[in-house]
Parts: C-alpha cells; structure tokens; sequence
C-alpha cells in the first residue's frame, strides 16, 4: 500500500448488509457478470465482518480494520494507524499518525469524499454526520437511501460529478456506502409485494440492480489515473436463519461477508 498511497486514486464501496453466500452464489451462477470479472479469480474471499451493524462496522474499517479473511491468522492490512505493539501491521502496510483511514490519505494529500447510502450516513442527527464527518466533502439525498429503487443510480450520479470537478493532478478517496441491498428491497424483485416483504431472493435482486450499473462507478472513479479499489460488505443480514432476522446480531449470516480487492485502469473500467 505504500506504493499505492500517493500514486493512484482509492475508491472503498461498502455493499451495505451483503450476505456472503448470496454474493457467492450469483458470482458462480454468472448472474452478477459486472462484478465477478474484477473479482480476483472470479469470485469473493470470504471474510469476517469487523461488526454487526453498519455504525460499528465502519468506525472499524475506517480505523484501517477492513474484514478479516475467514482463515487462521495473524493477517497484515492494508492500512494501519500507527499502534505500538499491533501484529498485523506489516512492512507492506501504508501507516498514517491520525486516528482514522480517512484524515490519513487526507494528510498524504487526498480530497476525500463520502457519498453515503444508509441512515448513520444522512447527516440529519448528529449520530447520522459522525461518519461523514470524517471526510472534506459529504453528500447524502433521501434519493440515495434505502427506500428508493433506483438509489445507486442517484450516488452514481453525484460521483461523476465530483470527480468530474477535481482537477486532474488532485488525488481522491473516494467511499461509497451502498443502500440497495439493505432492507427494504422488495422492489427489486420483479413480482415482489411490500406485504410479503424482503426475503433473501430479493436480497439477490438487489445485488443484481447493483451489479447493473457498478461498471459507471468504476468508469467515474478511474476515469483520471490508476485506481486502487475495495468493494465489500459490512456485514450480512438474516432472513430467518435459524430464527433470526436481520442483524446487529451474532449468527454467520451477519459476521460473514464478501471481500475483494484489485486495479481498475482507465481503459479497462468502460469495457
């Protein structure tokens, strides 16, 4: 990462509630062809969430904890802040002196920027502007949230504005909190009723509407340079799995998630 910070632009999308073995199967089943041909190898890592709902999950990685892969460790990250005695903070780690990920790439010379998805991301309480606080510049409209059906498309859309207005010598972290796959996500679903409710087919279907359109935020994000990204879930959600239902809860459903991280060049990110 010490070659990467300073050189390329980083962008960080949280697929916010995505199930592991959802995203697993839909990768192996060809039904998500945008985003499994930049998967290393085609498919997921499989990983452990750094917590169980959206709040903790990313107070985590944006304190460098992204989720752990689901092996026997100890494993190095990506980025660390400096921490006496930490065993995961290796040679290859980028290592900043500020509390969190986002005021360390702002230190090393990055805009950075949040276009957020759920409600800790809608800067309407104070509890909802302490993570986009983190960042120089924030965004959030109720059409980026959880309730409308085409809100990816709406955060697409700001994202080719901002980066449309950097100049082109400025490098951008770029986050993206995405909200389609949270509940609710029955409309994704052709068919689907708000009665029945969200279930883990439409859960699906809203991994499919996202992968839809994933390639224009690729585009926007590596339109300027080479561009270092990271696509995961915070943490998963149940349907009634073993009785449970939704998350902010202890059950593999929830610790287990999606991971993948790889290069996006100009022109490979409009093919």
């Amino acid at each position: 990462m010490n070659e990467v910070v300073g050189r390329h632009d980083i962008l960080l999308v949280t697929l916010d509630t995505l199930r592991y073995d959802v995203a697993a199967e839909l990768a192996a089943e060809g039904r998500i062809p945008h985003l499994a041909r930049r998967l290393p190898g085609g498919a997921w890592q499989q990983r452990h969430a750094p917590g169980s709902f959206t709040y903790a999950s990313h107070q985590a990685m944006f304190a460098g904890f992204l989720p752990t892969p689901a092996t026997p460790g100890p494993h190095p990250r990506l980025f660390a802040a400096r921490f006496a005695g930490s065993e995961t903070t290796a040679a290859r780690t980028f290592v900043h002196d500020t509390p969190d990920l986002v005021s360390g790439l702002a230190e090393a010379g990055y805009h950075t920027v949040c276009i957020g998805g759920v409600g800790f991301f809608n800067k309407q309480a104070p509890l909802g502007s302490v993570l986009p606080g983190l960042f120089q510049e924030s965004h959030w409209e109720p059409e980026f949230g959880v309730t409308s059906p085409h809100s990816f498309e709406h955060q697409i859309a700001r994202a080719e504005q901002v980066v449309a207005r950097l100049p082109a010598e400025q490098r951008l972290f770029l986050f993206v909190n995405v909200s389609a796959l949270h509940q609710p996500n029955w409309f994704h679903l052709p068919g689907a009723t708000r009665e029945a409710g969200d279930t883990r087919e439409t859960h699906a279907a809203a991994l499919e509407y996202v992968d839809r359109h994933i390639d224009r935020l690729f585009a926007a994000a590596s339109s300027r340079r080479r561009c270092f990204t990271i696509v995961c879930s915070d943490h998963g959600t149940a349907y009634g799995d073993d009785g449970f239902t939704g998350h902010r809860l202890g059950h593999e459903s929830v610790w287990t998630v999606p991971y993948a991280h790889f290069f996006l060049d100009p022109a490979e990110a409009v093919r």
